[in-house]
């Protein structure tokens, strides 16, 4: 038993200096990027105006602090991001819900879904625009659009893919298509939910900023367009970091969320 103890301990041990060295490296690699991306444009082995460089970045963060836009863009855009995201995998696992309810509805509408996906959501936006208006409300129609067929067809295939037999054992017992739905069918998906968020923060994000670039006048989308036509690639360059740092904290935000529900599932 005690042995039995100790090589567990051990084992935690391992696992903890295993996660402690990923860290440490990933660290390493980060500044070792900023810094080769620094030197090269201050030994002109890049042109620091089309590449921008850390130091340009950081110099034109300050300035967009002062001016008082930074918090303002980013929040308008974070905002935009969370709304859409939301709406997005809540609207889409209601629908594939409904759709699992019905297997009728579900093949008649599959066609349509299929071409839901294949359509560029972009070749959509000047309707949209002319039905909702220029703004805010938009960006989330676009941000919509292109997480809820992600979301639909993810997570209907999730409940189609559960194991015939056990809904067949559960109708034997009595049991009806919702008490199905909820004791078999949802616990038995959380990890294709998951996946389905996890899918829908990267494209939340793009139907953002593709709503922005078309129709925002704030928002990093829009520092991002506008950047590119005064030639202020420093703040292009600064924006796309932002961004990127942000699309990594809401992935990580989805990545608790798992850990957590799966040790609620395995308790």
């Amino acid at each position: 038993m005690i042995d039995e103890i100790k090589e567990h301990k051990v084992f935690i041990d391992n696992i903890k200096k295993e996660r402690k060295k990923v860290v440490a490296l990933r660290i390493i690699l980060l500044v070792s990027i900023f810094a080769l991306w620094e030197i090269s444009g201050d030994l002109k082995w890049i042109d620091p105006f089309l590449t921008s460089t850390p130091s340009r970045m950081f110099k034109t963060l300050i300035k967009l602090y002062n001016e008082g836009n930074l918090f303002t863009n980013i929040g308008i855009t974070c905002l935009e991001t969370i709304i859409g995201f939301t709406l997005g995998t809540f609207l889409g696992t209601i629908i594939a819900v409904l759709l699992w309810c019905s297997k009728l509805a579900a093949k008649v509408l599959d066609p349509y879904i299929v071409v839901l996906n294949a359509l560029p959501k972009i070749a959509l936006a000047p309707i949209i625009i002319f039905w909702v208006g220029n703004g805010i409300t938009a960006i989330i129609v676009i941000t919509l659009l292109i997480s809820i067929v992600v979301t639909i067809i993810t997570i209907l295939d999730g409940f189609n893919s559960v194991d015939n037999d056990k809904i067949k054992l559960l109708k034997t017992f009595g049991a009806r298509k919702f008490q199905t739905l909820t004791h078999l069918i949802i616990p038995a998906t959380v990890p294709t939910f998951l996946s389905a968020l996890k899918i829908n923060v990267g494209l939340s994000w793009v139907g953002v900023i593709m709503g922005e670039f078309l129709v925002a006048k704030e928002g990093l989308g829009f520092l991002i367009v506008f950047g590119g036509q005064t030639s202020e690639l420093d703040t292009v360059m600064l924006s796309i970091l932002i961004l990127s740092i942000l699309a990594y904290l809401m992935y990580e935000g989805v990545n608790i969320l798992e850990k957590k529900l799966i040790s609620k599932l395995n308790h």
